[in-house]
C-alpha cells in the first residue's frame, strides 16, 4: 500500500523521487494498472530526457545531423536567406551569440570563397570551419572595441595599396612604380573607408540569448558542448521578452556603428509589448523591416525574428 500511495501522489516532475518509483515498479506487477503511470512519471522527472526525446523525433534536428550542421537553428537562417537574399560572396558578417555555430556555418557557406565571418559569444565553443571567433561578453565595451579594431585591421590588410606594399617588400630588389589603375583603386578604397567612418560590416546577425548562470561543469575542458550553459528560456514570458529586448538593442547599436550603407540586420527576439518600439527604431534605420517566424522555429516557442534590409547611410542610432 505504501508503494501504491507513492505512485498515486501528485506528479509534476520535481515532486517525484526516482528511487521510490523504482521500488514501486519492482513491487507492483509490470502489467498492473499503475505501471504505465509510474513509467510515464519517470520520463516527466527529467527535462533532459524530454529534450532528447523531442530532438530524436524532430525533422530539423535530424536534418542538421545529416548535413553536419551544429544545430537545427541553421534552418531558420536558411529560410530567411532564401526569402530575402541576405548573403553574397565576399561579405563580412558578424554573428552575435554564435555558439554552437550553425548560423556561422550558413554565413560561411553563402559568402565563400572570400567571405569573413566573425562570431562572438560568452560561451566557449569550437569555432566552425573558416570562422574567426572571440569569446567574451558582447555587452562589455572592451569586447565590442576589440571586434571593431579587428575589422579595421583586416580591412587594411585587404586594401590594394597594402597588398602592393607587402608584395614589394617580398620581392627584394624590384622597385616598380604603382600603375594608374592601382592608384585609383587605392584612392577609392580609402575614400570608401572614410565615407563609411569605420562601417566595414555587410551583415549583423544576432541570435543571442542570456545563458544560465553556470553551476556545474567547471572541471570540463571541452569546447564542443556549449549546451551546458545555453539558455532554454526561463518559462516566464516577460523575463524572456525583456532580456531579448536588451540584447537586440545592444546588437542594433553595434550595427549602427559598424554596418555599411545597404547592409542587413537580423535579430532574434521573444514577443512582447516592447518589440513594437524596437521595430520603430529599425524602420528609421533600414529601408525595409520584416517580422519572421520561420517554419523551422517551434510552434510553441515565442521567438520571432526581425529582418531589417538595406541600412540607410545617413541614419545613425543613439540609444
Amino acid at each position: 500500500m505504501n508503494a501504491l500511495a507513492r505512485i498515486a501522489a501528485p506528479r509534476n516532475g520535481s515532486l517525484l523521487n526516482n528511487a521510490s518509483l523504482a521500488g514501486a515498479i519492482s513491487t507492483c506487477s509490470p502489467h498492473g494498472p499503475f505501471a504505465p503511470i509510474a513509467l510515464k512519471s519517470i520520463r516527466w522527472n527529467s527535462s533532459n530526457s524530454r529534450w532528447k526525446q523531442r530532438q530524436g523525433s524532430d525533422y530539423y534536428a535530424q536534418q542538421a545531423k545529416v548535413r553536419g550542421l551544429k544545430s537545427r537553428a541553421a534552418f531558420k537562417l536558411l529560410e530567411m536567406d532564401s526569402k530575402y537574399k541576405l548573403f553574397r560572396r565576399g561579405q563580412t558578417v558578424i554573428d552575435l551569440g554564435y555558439a554552437p555555430g550553425s548560423w556561422s556555418q550558413v554565413a560561411f557557406d553563402r559568402t565563400k570563397p572570400n567571405g569573413r565571418i566573425i562570431g562572438i559569444d560568452i560561451i566557449p565553443a569550437q569555432p566552425p570551419k573558416g570562422v574567426s571567433t572571440i569569446q567574451g561578453n558582447f555587452l562589455a565595451p572592451n569586447v565590442q572595441q576589440l571586434v571593431k579594431d579587428y575589422l579595421v585591421e583586416f580591412a587594411q590588410r585587404q586594401s590594394p595599396s597594402t597588398r602592393a606594399v607587402e608584395s614589394e617588400e617580398e620581392e627584394v630588389g624590384i622597385t616598380e612604380r604603382q600603375s594608374y589603375i592601382d592608384a585609383e583603386r587605392a584612392e577609392s578604397v580609402e575614400s570608401e573607408h572614410q565615407e563609411n567612418d569605420g562601417r566595414l560590416v555587410d551583415i549583423v546577425l544576432s541570435d543571442m540569448s542570456e545563458p544560465w548562470v553556470q553551476t556545474t561543469g567547471f572541471s570540463s575542458n571541452t569546447l564542443s558542448n556549449p549546451y551546458i550553459r545555453m539558455m532554454n528560456t526561463s518559462g516566464m514570458a516577460f523575463r524572456d521578452h525583456a532580456g531579448s529586448m536588451d540584447l537586440c538593442l545592444a546588437a542594433l547599436q553595434f550595427a549602427s556603428d559598424t554596418l555599411k550603407s545597404g547592409g542587413h540586420f537580423v535579430c532574434k527576439f521573444y514577443q512582447g509589448a516592447e518589440d513594437h518600439d524596437l521595430e520603430l527604431k529599425l524602420r528609421k534605420m533600414f529601408a525595409k523591416v520584416h517580422r519572421e517566424k520561420p517554419d523551422s522555429s517551434r510552434s510553441e516557442s515565442r521567438e520571432s525574428f526581425f529582418v531589417a534590409l538595406r541600412r540607410k547611410g545617413d541614419v545613425t542610432l543613439t540609444l
